[in-house]
C-alpha cells in the first residue's frame, strides 16, 4: 500500500480533474488504516492507462504530487482516490486530518489534538513510511512494543491491493466509466455526477461553474450553491430545473453546454441587480431560498428588460414564494409548473408568475422559530431591513447589510428576553419565535440584556423620550398596542400584535388585490402556520446552526 501512495506522490499514479474531491471523515481514515493493519481487503483500485496528457490535481491529500512526464505511459485513478488518498496523507502529511498516530500499548489509531500527551509509544503515521525514523523511536521501548512496530511497518510496506488497469479508452470513456462506477454510490453529489459526466480535455464543468459564480463576485453578491447553479445551466440549456435535467447535461455536446453557461451568466447578473435593488438583499445568504434563485435566473434569461408592471409581478412573486414553504419541497411536477409558468409570464400570456404558494398567515410569526438557517427567519429580517430599523437604544440606523449577511448573531435580539420569559414559565420554543425578534446592534443588545421590557423600555423613554422611542420601535415594526403590551411585560399579547404587524407588512409586499386573509391568523395553509411546527431542537441558542432550508427534496 506504501508503494502505491509513493507512485501517486512521484507521477505514475494521476489524480484527473473530472473526480470528485476528497470527502472522507477522520473515522473513515481511521478505519481504513486499522483495515491495513489487520489485513483486512479493502476493495480494488481501478487505473486507466494511457499516454494522452489529461488535466490533473496537482495536490492530492494536501500534498503536491509531481506532475505525470510527457510520453510516458499514465495511471489515472477512476475509483478508489478516497483510500489512496487516505494512506497517502497518513503517511506523508501529517497536519490537520492527516496528524495521525498509532498507539502500539493499546493498538489503535487516533488523531493528535493539542491535548495530546507526547509519549514513545505514540507513533507518526509518517514515521512508518521511514524505517530508520520508526526503529529509532520505539527502540527504547519493550520487546513486545518493538514487534508491535515492526509489524505496523511491514504491514504498511508489504500490503497488497488489487489493481485493475483499462487501456485503449478515451477521456471521454475514462470520464463515462467514473460515472457508472460511483452515482450509484453515496459519496458522490449530483454536481460531481454532472461535471464527471460532461468532462473532456477541454471542457470541465467546475470550471464553467466557477466562472458564473464569478459573476456573483463582481457584484460582490456572494455564492449560492453549486446545484443551484446547475439548475441555471440546465434550464438555459432547453432542459429544467431538476435531478433528472442535471443529469441529462451529459447528452449535450460541448457548444450547447459553453452556451447555456453564458446564457444563465447574463441572466443571473440581472437577477443580482433585481435583488440587490428590488428586494434590497445585498447578499446571497439573505435569500430564504436559493431556489428562487434558479428561477428568477431563468425568468430574466428569457425577459431580459421586464416592463415596471413585470418588474411589480416579480416582486410580488418573491415575497409571497419566501413567505410560504413552496421551495422547501420543490418537487419535480412543481420545477416543470414553474418552468412554464415563468415562460407564460417572459412571452406575456400572463401576468405574473403563476405559483401554487399559498398566502401566508400572521400564525408564522407566532409559531416559527428564529434561526439563522431556516426561510421565516431570513424573510423576517429582509422585512426589517426594508424598514430601515433604528436601534432601539442609540437611535442610529444599523447596519443591514451586515445583519442579512448573517456573520453575527448579535445584530437580532429577543424584544421579550429569553431569561426573562423563562423566569415566567415561557419555555425557549415559545420565546425563539420570530415575531419576538428585533434588529439590534451589539452594543445595545448587551445594554439590554435579560431585563423585562418594562425596565429597558421605561428606561429609554425617560432618557431619550417618548416620541423618540415609538419612532424608533415603529422602524422595527413594533406598533403601539405592541409596545403597551411590552411595558407591562405581556409577552402573549404582544406577540399577538406583532404578528398581525409583521403580516400586514408581509402582505403590502405581496402587494396582492386580494383582501387579507384573517389577520389573527388559523392554522392552514402557507408557511408554517401550526403550533406543532416550532421545532423544539431549537430550544437552546438564538442562532443555532441548522440545515439550510433552500435544497429541495428532489
Amino acid at each position: 500500500m506504501a508503494r502505491l501512495a509513493d507512485r501517486v506522490l512521484t507521477g505514475e499514479i494521476v489524480l484527473p480533474k473530472y473526480q470528485r474531491a476528497f470527502v472522507w471523515g477522520s473515522q473513515q481514515v481511521l478505519e481504513l488504516l486499522d483495515s491495513v493493519l489487520r489485513d483486512y481487503p479493502i476493495g480494488s483500485l481501478l487505473l486507466w492507462e494511457t499516454t494522452e496528457q489529461l488535466a490533473s490535481e496537482q495536490t492530492v491529500a494536501g500534498l503536491a504530487v509531481e506532475p505525470p512526464r510527457p510520453g510516458r505511459m499514465i495511471r489515472y485513478i477512476l475509483d478508489g482516490q478516497q483510500r489512496l488518498a487516505s494512506v497517502l496523507g497518513a503517511l506523508h502529511g501529517g497536519t490537520g486530518l492527516w496528524d495521525i498516530l498509532y498507539d502500539l500499548q493499546e493498538e489503535r489509531f487516533f488523531q493528535r489534538v493539542p491535548e495530546t500527551p507526547e509519549a514513545p509509544h505514540f507513533v507518526p503515521m509518517q514515521s512508518v513510511s521511514s524505517a530508520s525514523t520508526l526503529f529509532g523511536q520505539v527502540a527504547e521501548l519493550s520487546p513486545d512494543l518493538r514487534e508491535r512496530a515492526t509489524h505496523l511497518y511491514e504491514q504498511f510496506t508489504n500490503y497488497l491491493v488489487p489493481v485493475v488497469t483499462l487501456a485503449h479508452m478515451s477521456a471521454e470513456e475514462s470520464a463515462r466509466v467514473f460515472v457508472r462506477i460511483n452515482s450509484t454510490g453515496t459519496t458522490m453529489n449530483i454536481v460531481d455526477v454532472a461535471r464527471a459526466g460532461t468532462w473532456s480535455p477541454d471542457f470541465d464543468l467546475k470550471d464553467e461553474i466557477d466562472s458564473l459564480l464569478q459573476v456573483l463576485d463582481k457584484k460582490r453578491y456572494g455564492r449560492v450553491d453549486t446545484k443551484t447553479m446547475l439548475r441555471t445551466i440546465a434550464v438555459a440549456a432547453g432542459l429544467g430545473f431538476s435531478t433528472k435535467d442535471i443529469n441529462r447535461l451529459r447528452e449535450l455536446d460541448k457548444p450547447r453546454l459553453r452556451e447555456a453557461v453564458a446564457a444563465a451568466a447574463k441572466a443571473a447578473e440581472r437577477a443580482v441587480d433585481f435583488l440587490s435593488t428590488q428586494i434590497r438583499t445585498p447578499h446571497a445568504e439573505a435569500l430564504p431560498y436559493y431556489n428562487q434563485f434558479a428561477v428568477l435566473v431563468e425568468a430574466f434569461r428569457q425577459l431580459p428588460k421586464p416592463s415596471s408592471a413585470q418588474y411589480d409581478a416579480l416582486r410580488r412573486w418573491f415575497w409571497l414564494t419566501a413567505s410560504s414553504e413552496y421551495f422547501k419541497g420543490w418537487s419535480e411536477a412543481q420545477m416543470l409548473a414553474d418552468l412554464q409558468a415563468v415562460t407564460a409570464f417572459a412571452q406575456g400570456h400572463a401576468t405574473g408568475i403563476d405559483t401554487a404558494a399559498a398566502l401566508p398567515r400572521s400564525a408564522l410569526w407566532r409559531h416559527s422559530a428564529f434561526s439563522k438557517r431556516n426561510a421565516p427567519s431570513k424573510l423576517l429580517a429582509l422585512m426589517l431591513a426594508y424598514e430601515e430599523p433604528l436601534d432601539l437604544v442609540t437611535g442610529q440606523r444599523i447596519d443591514v447589510g451586515r445583519a442579512l449577511s448573517w456573520q453575527n448573531d448579535k445584530e437580532f435580539h429577543h424584544f421579550f428576553p429569553r431569561a426573562f420569559l423563562r423566569s415566567r414559565g415561557v419555555n425557549n420554543a415559545r420565546a425563539n419565535v420570530c415575531g419576538n425578534l428585533v434588529m439590534l446592534s451589539s452594543v445595545s443588545n448587551i445594554w439590554v440584556s435579560d431585563r423585562p421590557p418594562s425596565q429597558y423600555l421605561q428606561d429609554l423613554a425617560d432618557i431619550e423620550g417618548e416620541p423618540a422611542l415609538r419612532r424608533r420601535l415603529s422602524t422595527c415594526l413594533v406598533e403601539e398596542e405592541a409596545y403597551q403590551a411590552a411595558l407591562r411585560d405581556d409577552f402573549d399579547t404582544f406577540l399577538r400584535v406583532r404578528a398581525e404587524t409583521l403580516h400586514r407588512r408581509l402582505m403590502g409586499l405581496i402587494n396582492s388585490a386580494a383582501e387579507v386573509p384573517n389577520v389573527e391568523g388559523t392554522d392552514g395553509a402557507g408557511a408554517v402556520s401550526n403550533e406543532d411546527r416550532t421545532d423544539p431542537e431549537l430550544d437552546t441558542d438564538l442562532l443555532d446552526d441548522e440545515p439550510v432550508d433552500r435544497d429541495s427534496a428532489d
